[in-house]
């Protein structure tokens, strides 16, 4: 029997922290990738089989979990207020936040929430009720394309969403 791989994903609009542990709590890995799919997909590629993932929900979450899923032998969502193991630590950063979720899936503590559709489901679903008119700025657009896994070009208009 192989041995399982737990990942812990700490996902925000630009990028996503990860740490990688085994059954026992040993680091195989850990850092930072772009939250893109060409860098997910390159990054999945040079993980350890089998593998276990769990991120926190966020707005982000849908499109890296439809797209990692076919490949993990589970992939999981924590409910963010549940999660208390971080919301209550002194030290905080996407690192420690990313082993922490890891630890939580590998011991079985992680509050999972559900994710109901898939991605094109939950693209149908959103399509089909009415949104009210958005800002002129482009902000909708921006939001729309990283919620999809892309990343837009600084401009002026939308400078002060990246800091």
């Amino acid at each position: 029997m192989q041995n399982m791989y737990y990942i812990g994903l700490d996902v925000h609009k630009r990028t996503i922290s990860y740490c990688v542990k085994d059954g026992s709590g040993t680091i195989h890995a850990e850092g930072t990738i772009p939250a893109t799919r060409f860098d997910l997909d390159r990054w999945r590629k040079t993980l350890p089989q089998p593998w276990t993932a769990a991120m926190e929900a966020t707005v982000f979450t849908g499109w890296i979990y439809d797209h990692l899923r076919p490949h993990a032998a589970a992939l999981k969502v924590a409910h963010p207020l549940m999660l208390r193991a971080i919301a209550a630590a002194r030290k905080k950063n996407d690192r420690i936040d990313a082993s922490k979720i890891c630890d939580c899936l590998r011991c079985d503590f992680l509050p999972e929430c559900y994710m109901a559709l898939d991605g094109d489901s939950r693209a149908a679903a959103h399509a089909a009720v009415p949104q009210p008119a958005g800002p002129a700025d482009g902000a909708d657009e921006e939001q729309a394309g990283t919620a999809q896994g892309r990343l837009l070009p600084r401009t002026a208009g939308n400078e002060s969403r990246y800091r």
